[in-house]
């Protein structure tokens, strides 16, 4: 995890310094406390980071991508696994955080492409698409990396009785299964839905064996 704290920052150098963004500091301190959280093991400097990279890959195709990129430091900073309100609350705090850092019109963008995050639906505004695309990418990922994701994700859910556990994650595995398509830009689904697909049809295969 050491790693990715340090890219980490190294992206936040980065986009706060392009900007000159004030008290810079300071909002990396907020950032890295939480997504450094205990109750976090899915939801961490590695899910940012992981997503940043992939930012960077396509930067260039999008219209706001200062928008786009600060939506992504920020769409998880608020996570408890037994709340529904995470998205909305981390809209909260980006709101808090930026407002008197950017305009407002881009501050109320970005505060509704995070509650954007919670559901995943097709958006008309293909930036949004990118971002939901990136915060999705896991799903394509290598199979080793899709393994330790699920194996994550299980230990955020921790509380939750192993049946029910597995009963509503492969509920929400079949949902993104079924999406047609599951990446709703070009890019992405040339790089990332065949392998999506295979990994979610081999984790809900593992599911109806246990």
């Amino acid at each position: 995890m050491y790693m990715f704290k340090q890219q980490f920052e190294s992206y936040w150098t980065q986009f706060s310094s392009h900007l000159e963004i004030d008290h810079s500091s300071e909002l990396l301190h907020l950032l890295i406390h939480a997504y450094s959280e205990p109750q976090r093991h899915y939801h961490t400097v590695q899910h940012i980071v992981e997503c940043l990279a992939l930012f960077h890959q396509i930067k260039d195709q999008l219209e706001d991508p200062v928008a786009v990129e600060l939506a992504i430091w920020f769409h998880d900073v608020i996570y408890d696994p037994q709340a529904m309100d995470n998205e909305e609350k981390s809209a909260e705090l980006m709101k808090q955080q930026c407002l008197q850092r950017f305009e407002n019109a881009k501050i109320h963008k970005i505060y509704d492409w995070i509650i954007a995050t919670k559901k995943h639906l097709p958006a008309t505004n293909q930036d949004l698409n990118y971002l939901l695309d990136i915060d999705l990418a896991i799903l394509g990922s290598s199979q080793q990396r899709f393994a330790e994701y699920e194996q994550q994700i299980q230990q955020e859910y921790a509380w939750v009785e192993v049946t029910q556990y597995q009963f509503k994650r492969t509920e929400v595995l079949k949902y993104f299964l079924d999406m047609k398509p599951l990446y709703q830009t070009e890019y992405f689904r040339n790089l990332l839905e065949d392998n999506a697909k295979l990994n979610l049809a081999n984790s809900l295969n593992k599911f109806s064996h246990i």
